[in-house]
């Protein structure tokens, strides 16, 4: 926008106005509260109006779909008023707002083609005509698309040239081997346009080998074009062969195996067949696109009469154009495809050539958003690629990475709560000073107007000060302590004062001496501090028993290729539970959970969300028996059945092998094996000579994750494994 407007002219510039009209919905909302009417009737009334994006339902067709509608006005009479004054006013202009890319640029002052208004938000002018309003007035409007992806691109390149490679993404050949076979198996998390699930199991089908291949894929993964992707892959993998309805059509589709893929096929075949002018043909385009019924029916004359001067016998012109029409109301410009697909290819190239500076850029540009970070966390995973906890001496602001090591090193303005502006400021005196040596060096450092109380405890529940002091529960009580000494080296900097002794660095703080937080606590915490857990995961103390219990992960169920109903047992952590309340007024609820390879939502029916109500607390560890299956790219998850975690583990039989060093250990740990089960302990004791001797103790007991952590911090415990 800045550039324009000093390319072209302050005064010849201007966004394009935007009416919003009353559709039924906002109708409904809107006159219920001029007549001041209960706001939760209002909602009740309102939710049951459908609003399908794209499509106006007028409240006419809304009752007559919805018969509780009609109840409801029968029992409450304020409401056929309501419905009287809707029907009156839906339609009606309610309110102006700009076009979301659009705007005009004019060849002089836009005030001598249109009228102008000034939007007190922005300093860019915004016509007083909408779109149409505005090209009746002679000018172009121009659609500004910002995509991150370029920057996305741009930081990526840079990550690469730190070790000196030099990458121009806009120079790339489209012949790289490894991108499509990367494709090929819809490993595109992250790619542009062709991330969706959607989109990766019509990759795998496709197996795309060739540019124009994702140049159809954009155009055709969209509501109606979409019927004819199996048609394309079949031909294209030789399995059917194209259909042309004429043998003129075959050089027009033969690049897209005789599938209408653009809406340049479309003004290509009105002139090939029918003898249209390039211009004809765009208004044919633009005729069928907006279905506009009287242009339609001159365009369907003219087309067939062209067609027939030129051979093509009625019956069979009617069907193409009939055909053309259908297409053209969903139909792409393959000039943007093309330039999608290109930033496509060239994510894509990126992630399969240097996927670790690749998954660090991306995770740089979605810093801000917690479930796109974890999902590229998972990717990592996937990969092979260690993705590090925050580490105030080795991470930066903004994601870094080492691609040799094939480590991503989390960025410290990920963390909640703590700010760009005060980890480039922790950053800069790192660099500026060397790595902080101790607690003490890191508070005469940095400034604590930048790192206050809020900032420096969510960093120690991050993690980024293990490198520092392992012992985060130490450090949390301690902030303000910490931050104290931090106050007083900063006025001592301000005054010009040097300590007693001579301006060195800060003598190492007293912290008071206190347990670390419990394993599942500390995971907590960090889960606080991130959003999802990053160095490990509370169902890892699970692991032996949940492969008992034949559970699959969140990640397994969504790479399952199964479409309809089927059923699976997984284990999550409670994150958070949102109650409605349905037909009947019967409750109903959504509820996610975490397990390690990300996280999964549940819908609970009335019958089981009262049975386990208990057990849905945050942070709680459950088994959840789902029936699963596919709407669309959404992976739909109900569940069956609820129970605790803990108490099937113990009776899944999950035992023990506890290593110690000294026999002193045997009194304490027989306390905590103190409750009976199915579960097999087995001791660990040295031998002569070195060797070591095993054990099985001849009761069993019932092994629980708190038992397994009371265990591990014993005196003379050297081990704990579950088997």
């Amino acid at each position: 926008m800045h550039y324009v407007r000093d390319k072209y002219g302050h005064d010849k510039v201007a966004h394009i106005l935007a009416l919003g009209s009353l559709q039924a919905r906002v109708a409904v909302r809107d006159v219920g509260r001029v007549l001041q009417m209960p706001l939760g009737l209002v909602d009740k009334i309102a939710k049951l109006v459908p609003n399908p994006p794209g499509k106006a339902i007028s409240l006419k067709q809304a009752m007559a779909d919805e018969p509780r509608l009609m109840q409801i006005a029968e029992a409450e009479p304020m409401v056929g008023k309501l419905y009287s004054i809707v029907e009156k006013v839906e339609g009606l202009y309610r309110h102006t707002s700009t076009h979301a890319a659009g705007i005009v640029i004019g060849d002089r002052p836009l005030v001598e083609l249109l009228p102008l208004y000034r939007d007190p938000r922005s300093d860019v002018p915004v016509t007083q005509f909408d779109y149409h309003g505005s090209e009746d007035s002679g000018l172009v409007k121009f659609d500004f698309l910002g995509l991150k992806t370029l920057t996305v691109i741009a930081t990526v390149q840079k990550l690469i040239a730190l070790r000196g490679i030099e990458i121009d993404a806009q120079s790339l050949d489209f012949t790289d081997r490894a991108t499509f076979e990367m494709l090929a198996k819809g490993d595109s998390v992250g790619v542009f346009q062709l991330e969706s699930t959607g989109m990766r199991d019509l990759m795998r089908k496709m197996k795309p080998d060739h540019i124009n291949d994702l140049v159809a894929l954009v155009a055709l993964y969209r509501p109606g074009p979409m019927d004819s992707i199996p048609k394309y892959i079949a031909c294209k993998n030789g399995k059917e062969q194209p259909e042309y309805l004429h043998p003129a059509l075959e050089p027009l589709l033969k690049e897209t195996y005789g599938v209408m893929t653009y809406q340049e096929d479309v003004m290509r075949i009105a002139r090939e067949l029918a003898g249209y002018t390039l211009g004809e043909a765009d208004l044919l385009r633009r005729a069928m696109g907006k279905k506009i019924v009287s242009e339609m029916d001159k365009q369907r004359e003219k087309f067939v009469t062209g067609a027939a001067a030129r051979g093509v016998q009625q019956e069979i012109a009617e069907r193409i154009f009939e055909q053309a029409a259908k297409f053209a109301g969903y139909g792409f410009n393959k000039g943007h495809a093309a330039a999608y697909a290109q930033v496509a290819y060239q994510t894509a190239y990126l992630k399969a050539n240097y996927p670790v500076e690749f998954l660090a850029g991306s995770m740089t540009l979605d810093i801000a958003s917690t479930d796109r970070l974890n999902v590229f966390r998972q990717e990592a995973e996937r990969m092979g690629i260690k993705v590090l906890p925050p580490n105030v001496n080795r991470s930066d602001a903004a994601f870094s990475c080492d691609a040799e090591a094939g480590e991503i090193y989390y960025a410290l303005a990920a963390v909640k709560g703590v700010g760009q502006q005060a980890m480039e400021h922790v950053v800069q005196v790192r660099r500026a000073g060397g790595p902080f040596k101790s607690l003490g060096d890191f508070a005469a450092r940095v400034d604590p107007k930048q790192v206050n109380k809020r900032v420096f405890e969510n960093l120690v529940r991050a993690g980024a000060f293990d490198c520092l002091d392992a012992n985060r529960r130490r450090l949390f009580e301690s902030s303000e302590v910490v931050l104290a000494a931090a106050a007083r080296k900063s006025e001592e900097r301000a005054s010009g004062q040097a300590s007693l002794f001579g301006g060195g660095r800060e003598s190492e703080l007293r912290l008071p001496k206190c347990p670390d937080w419990p394993a599942h606590e500390r995971l907590n915490e960090e889960f606080s501090a991130i959003g999802f857990y990053l160095s490990g995961h509370p169902l890892d103390a699970y692991g032996v028993a949940l492969k008992r219990l034949g559970v699959v992960t969140c990640a397994a169920l969504h790479e399952d290729r199964r479409r309809s109903d089927f059923r699976a047992v997984l284990a999550g952590t409670v994150i958070a539970k949102r109650e409605r309340r349905g037909k009947n007024d019967q409750p109903y609820a959504f509820v996610s959970f975490s397990d390690a390879t990300g996280m999964f939502e549940v819908m609970l029916f009335s019958e089981i969300l009262n049975a386990s109500r208990p057990l849905l607390e945050e942070g709680r560890a459950v088994l959840v028996t789902v029936s699963a299956g596919w709407e669309g790219e959404d992976l739909r998850l109900r569940a069956a059945a609820i129970g605790d975690l803990d108490k099937a583990a113990a009776d899944a039989g999950e035992g023990l092998k506890v290593t110690l060093t000294d026999a002193g250990a045997l009194d304490a740990l027989a306390e905590v094996l103190n409750r009976p089960g199915k579960g097999i302990v087995t001791l660990v004791v040295p031998g002569g000579e070195g060797e070591e001797v095993e054990i099985a103790l001849p009761k069993k007991v019932s092994v629980s994750v708190a038992m397994k952590e009371a265990i591990h911090v014993l005196s003379g415990v050297a081990a704990v494994e579950a088997v």
